[in-house]
């Protein structure tokens, strides 16, 4: 019998798959190539034409990282293909980060043949698994293995769809390669993808909206923390009016990206990864406290209030209890709710303006921006302040900071001016989700500069997925701020050595990235991008900055990297030596 595609008739158990990939609208599928899925990689290519466009990559974990970085601009889900056991366990690191920061993801998953009559010596049997989505089931919102090739064309769609349904997060599904490669004799039945969409939380009960928009209408004090919101314009509008007509105080988290205007006068201490003195001073004073899905809001309360009952009457806006396991503790801490809505809290947001009456604002001024220092060391703060002069007055989407600068290191005004962390907490998805952000901006024609600044151990263990963003040719700034070390164990090692009375100056024995020095530079040309380094002065810095904006005006990618002092902002660095 002969298989070349007829009338573009599925003949394949793949071209199938394809054909269900196209019409999800997944626009791209990330990749580092395997024989697992060897029957839906050709039909990807041959039968839909390159439709989802595959994107090669050098690593599973920059593949899983550049799908992570997409769906922090856009929302949506991008496709992942992982080879078989061995490409999910390289992919599962990237995988756990998207499940901790709620984003949506398709990943595709490939083993077999499960029929082990059909398997190939050796090969075959060392890359299939008995059950390979028990590998990652803790931190994925579903999976499935299907044994037909229907079935798995339902799971496809369902699979988007519970990856787009709140609280978000990566789902996968496993592809038996017998079935991609499986002939179809007679059509498939036809799946209705358009009413298999996500489906749509419901509205914020209205007694709830009641009794918290009295609980607000009869407080003093208003402390609001927006933990994980939305990037829309609209709901941007809707909390600074929210703010507005309370007259509340706003605490904001550098790791969920922006949420709230920096320059605003509610905005109250701008933290890094760690709540400030400030904001805890805030918190600590407030009579009514509202928790817009904020990360660990019981960890938060418990590092202000210690072990005593909250004062403050409560007001909690999340759905995020759907995806806590048993496995990870990523929902944080125990926390107490007076009104407790099972909603996103910008549809909790846009609710409370309805129901509360408006008020005049008060008076926006301007944000301070630290001055820079034209002698001395480069520190991650002074870096901070040079590269924003170098901008100019031209806006940036900042992907990603590294773990020294807080938000007062990066004022925001709009819902993209920054992107928040991984949600994992580990190092290595920072040039992976650099990519797949600045792949978003470039497609939805944003006049935003893509920039990442990545710590240089964060760039140096997935520095590969450069490669994809100069193959894609996706414009791109990344700037390196190189202190030669792990820094973060650093601090904790001085904490340790203080406690115990033993030498601190050992602290960076197994740390520090030195005999010899790295190339950080010369790595970041070797895959392609247009490089500056190792710079060691302000001025260096401001004309490097200038030569490389115009690297990305012109569509490629450049990484400017800098001499930095070690350090991080006081809140950090206390959040970090503190006991608890």
């Amino acid at each position: 019998m002969s298989h070349k595609t007829q009338n573009n008739t599925p003949c394949w158990g793949s071209d199938a798959i394809a054909t269900t990939l196209n019409e999800l609208d997944l626009r791209y599928i990330a990749l580092n190539p395997g024989a697992s899925y060897r029957g839906l990689h050709d039909s990807l290519v041959n039968f839909t034409h390159n439709d989802p466009q595959l994107l090669l990559c050098v690593h599973e974990e920059a593949a899983v990282a550049i799908a992570h970085g997409y769906a922090k601009v856009t929302g949506r889900a991008m496709g992942v293909a992982l080879h078989s056991n061995v490409g999910l366990m390289h992919g599962s690191m990237g995988i756990y980060n998207a499940w901790c920061d709620r984003v949506p993801m398709l990943v595709l998953g490939a083993t077999g043949p499960v029929d082990a009559t059909h398997r190939r010596s050796w090969i075959d049997w060392i890359h299939t698994s008995q059950d390979q989505g028990s590998l990652i089931r803790d931190f994925v919102k579903w999976d499935d293995q299907p044994g037909g090739v229907t079935a798995t064309l339902h799971a496809l769609v369902e699979g988007v769809s519970r990856a787009g349904t709140a609280p978000r997060g990566p789902v996968y599904i496993n592809i038996d390669s017998a079935l991609q490669e499986k002939t179809l004799y007679a059509p498939l039945p036809d799946i209705d993808i358009a009413r298999r969409g996500a489906p749509r939380a419901g509205a914020p009960a209205p007694d709830l909206v009641k009794a918290a928009a009295k609980l607000l209408s009869g407080a003093d004090k208003v402390v609001v923390l927006m933990g994980r919101m939305s990037r829309s314009a609209t709901d941007w509008k809707l909390r600074i009016a929210l703010i507005e007509r309370l007259g509340a105080q706003v605490v904001t988290d550098f790791k969920t990206g922006a949420t709230f205007p920096s320059t605003h006068v509610a905005n109250v201490g701008r933290a890094g990864y760690f709540p400030d003195t400030q904001a805890k001073t805030a918190i600590a004073e407030a009579d009514v406290i509202v928790n817009f899905d904020w990360l660990d809001f019981g960890g938060t309360l418990r590092s202000v209030f210690g072990d005593r009952p909250v004062p403050a009457k409560i007001i909690s806006a999340t759905l995020d209890v759907h995806n806590h396991r048993g496995w990870v503790k990523d929902g944080g801490a125990p926390a107490p709710a007076d009104v407790a809505f099972l909603n996103e809290p910008d549809q909790v947001v846009a609710a409370l303006v309805e129901a509360l009456e408006a008020r005049d604002p008060d008076p926006v001024p301007v944000l301070p921006i630290p001055a820079e220092i034209a002698n001395g060391p480069m520190t991650p703060q002074v870096i901070a302040a040079i590269v924003r002069s170098a901008l100019g007055k031209r806006s940036a989407c900042l992907i990603r900071a590294p773990l020294s600068w807080t938000g007062a290191d990066w004022p925001v005004d709009n819902p993209y001016g920054s992107l928040g962390y991984d949600g994992g907490g580990g190092i290595g998805s920072g040039p992976g989700m650099a990519v797949g952000a600045a792949l978003a901006l470039r497609d939805e024609k944003s006049k935003l500069l893509a920039l990442a600044v990545l710590g240089d151990g964060d760039f140096l263990m997935n520095a590969s997925a450069i490669w994809t963003a100069v193959n894609q040719s996706i414009p791109l700034l990344i700037v390196v701020v190189n202190n030669h070390s792990f820094y973060n164990d650093e601090v904790h090692q001085e904490s340790v050595a203080r406690e115990r009375n033993r030498p601190v100056e050992n602290k960076h024995v197994g740390i520090v990235m030195n005999g010899p020095d790295i190339d950080v530079s010369s790595i970041a040309q070797g895959f392609g991008a247009v490089s500056y380094g190792l710079l060691s002065s302000p001025d260096e810095v401001k004309k490097a900055m200038i030569d490389a904006l115009d690297v990305f005006d012109s569509g490629g990618v450049a990484v400017v990297e800098i001499e930095a002092a070690k350090g991080y902002a006081p809140s950090m660095e206390n959040a970090m030596r503190s006991p608890g």
